[in-house]
């Protein structure tokens, strides 16, 4: 057996049996002996990014790791945006990065870089295989390290990979279950109340972690916020309504005025995305105290459950009622747009969030849809969107993905849209085309740089020539329509959602 082969193996017998993948020459062993093993789904992406993606969005929905599979350092290097995205997340993932044979190292050959120090700046865990004989147990190691929350980088030689006498690597050192701190939860409880709030992240947003969570709530008057991008968050009609952390400072600010203890629940201590001038990037109130219930790597929910249970036992947590938006008439905007999702959003949706300046009315107009999972842009690099939505669709055929995503965004890693198309996969996509970077509109006044200028301008502008989001998606496979009223959008929305396969909607907004 090669080293290629073991390493499929040992990932297939670990559990990680799918891998988004964009090979060249040093993985070609590894994509032969795709056909040595036939039971790992190879999925193959136009660009690493939306490998990367993918794989984050996939590993957030199936709850295990997905694999990638990259070519050397440029490789890798095109992929580490989303792989920041998963680290942020704490996302399961297995990096495969294929490297130059052992023996051609010393060359320096064209496409030589350090790939171990560009793994370090998104890996929690890095090893390069140095020796076939070793290659399967490096594998076993870096699932069981993907495991723990993290991004895995196993780096692989050409040779490593071509010669023989590998033997398939045993998984061991899954991750323990988490041990419940009995006297923080009662630290916890005696701080509860009306000026206390907690600020929930990671598996506290999962459905049994808001309802625990809210049980709290009910019990004693303590507020719940939650992250302002958090990884994967259960929403709907039947699960509790909790609010994110807005994300401009000033909002989040206000939220947060006036709380004497925060309790960080598979959190950390919320902080602006952004040093702005005069403004301290530290979100707490001076004065409120901080507390650790959970780490994000803790179990979120056996802490909220086991805190429940000693504050407000008995009490009924508050759900979101079954409740829709009327479908809108007239002029397309960002309310309209937000209106006809609430109102179309199908059972079991995956929702993946990308929609930036143009989701503000969303919140408000899902929360009483059917129950539904929301993804979003947790380490806040952009271009996430489309990919993640790609790998949520592999990871669950049997439920619609809806993917909000704005225009600006949705042009880094357009090219899930042809892997959507080859893979045949449920994704509706609504484009917020509003032929701009509106977000680095308000953030040039935010930073109290704006000047007005033409040339300043042009740098946040999409148009000249406009971006033909139609054109795009229907020359790589995906069939595409254009929305200009939210009449339009509702129909186009029911007809994607009703056939089979991927579809994209450009929903032109008003512009900027």
């Amino acid at each position: 057996m090669n080293g290629a082969q073991a390493v499929i193996r040992t990932l297939v017998g670990g559990g990680v049996d799918v891998c988004f993948a964009n090979p060249g020459t040093s993985e070609m062993h590894f994509v032969a002996a795709l056909d040595e093993v036939p039971g790992m789904r190879a999925v193959l992406s136009l660009f690493e990014g939306v490998a990367t993606g993918a794989a984050d969005g996939y590993a957030r929905m199936a709850g295990r790791p997905a694999a990638t599979l990259l070519h050397l350092g440029p490789g890798l290097g095109n992929g580490i945006a989303n792989l920041h995205n998963a680290r942020r997340a704490r996302t399961p993932l297995v990096n495969v990065v294929g490297d130059h044979a052992l023996t051609h190292k010393r060359l320096d050959a064209p496409l030589e870089s350090d790939i171990d120090a560009l793994a370090g700046t998104v890996s929690g865990w890095v090893r390069r295989s140095l020796a076939t004989s070793e290659v399967g147990a490096d594998t076993a190691d870096a699932i069981a390290a993907a495991a723990a929350g993290q991004v895995a980088t196993l780096v692989l030689p050409a040779d490593v990979s071509w010669s023989d006498g590998a033997a398939v690597g045993t998984v061991t050192g899954r991750r323990p279950a988490s041990h419940v701190a009995p006297e923080l939860v009662e630290d916890a409880a005696e701080v509860l109340g009306g000026s206390t709030v907690l600020f929930l992240g990671g598996d506290a947003v999962t459905e049994p972690g808001l309802r625990a969570a809210a049980q709290v709530a009910a019990g004693t008057g303590t507020r719940l916020l939650a992250e302002t991008f958090p990884a994967r968050m259960a929403r709907g009609a039947g699960v509790p309504d909790v609010l994110k952390l807005p994300y401009p400072p000033q909002g989040a600010r206000k939220q947060l005025d006036g709380v004497q203890h925060l309790v960080l629940v598979g959190a950390k201590e919320p902080v602006a995305f952004f040093g702005y001038p005069g403004m301290d990037g530290r979100l707490v109130p001076e004065g409120c105290t901080v507390h650790v219930l959970a780490a994000p790597e803790e179990d979120a929910v056996a802490v909220l459950q086991a805190l429940a249970e000693l504050a407000a036992p008995g009490a009924t947590p508050q759900l979101a009622e079954a409740r829709r938006p009327d479908l809108p008439t007239g002029a397309l905007d960002i309310k309209a747009f937000a209106e006809v999702v609430g109102a179309l959003l199908p059972e079991r949706a995956i929702v993946v969030d990308e929609a930036l300046t143009s989701g503000y009315f969303l919140p408000g107009a899902t929360v009483g849809a059917p129950a539904h999972d929301w993804l979003t842009l947790t380490g806040g690099a952009i271009g996430q969107g489309l990919p993640a939505a790609t790998g949520a669709a592999v990871a669950c055929p049997d439920r619609p993905v809806i993917s909000l995503q704005a225009d600006g965004s949705a042009m880094y890693t357009i090219q899930a849209l042809w892997t959507q198309a080859r893979e045949d996969l449920d994704v509706t996509t609504i484009v917020c085309d509003n032929s701009a970077y509106a977000i680095l509109a308000d953030e040039l006044e935010n930073v109290g740089a704006a000047s007005g200028g033409e040339r300043a301008g042009k740098l946040l502008d999409l148009g000249g020539p406009s971006l033909d989001f139609v054109a795009l998606a229907t020359g790589m496979g995906v069939p595409a329509s254009r929305a200009t009223t939210a009449e339009e959008l509702a129909a186009q929305f029911r007809t994607a959602l009703a056939e089979p396969g991927p579809h994209l909607i450009d929903a032109v907004l008003p512009r900027g």
